[in-house]
């Protein structure tokens, strides 16, 4: 019998600075735990090693950056993380975001929680 499928417990991570943000996901993230931030560091690395941090260039994630956050979440996905935090730097298209987030495929590989304001 094959082992079950366990979605990735999916937190998307809200705030004005992307210091604000990664603070917020350190404080918050167990070991082991997928990051995907938008947008550059904020100068200072102040994610712990035992994080698997990925970046990609801040844009509108669900128009523009679609295509790319598409392959780093597949990248990720991959890899079967019990948590992921996805770290945006605008919330204009949030709805948007979120509603694509819970359409097929990602349905049956994320399991969307409540945002974490930073």
């Amino acid at each position: 019998m094959a082992p079950q499928f366990v979605p990735a417990v999916t937190t998307l991570v809200l705030g004005a600075t992307a210091m604000a943000r990664e603070q917020a996901i350190a404080a918050a993230a167990p070991p082991g735990a997928a990051i995907l931030l938008e947008g550059m560091p904020s100068g200072t690395n102040i994610l712990p090693d035992h994080l698997d941090a990925a970046r990609i260039a801040p844009g509108c994630l669900c128009c523009t950056g679609n295509l790319v956050l598409r392959v780093t979440l597949n990248r990720i996905l991959r890899r079967h993380p019990q948590r992921l935090y996805i770290g945006l730097a605008s919330t204009e298209h949030l709805d948007q975001l979120r509603s694509w987030l819970s359409a097929p495929p990602y349905d049956q590989l994320l399991a969307l929680t409540p945002d974490l304001l930073a």
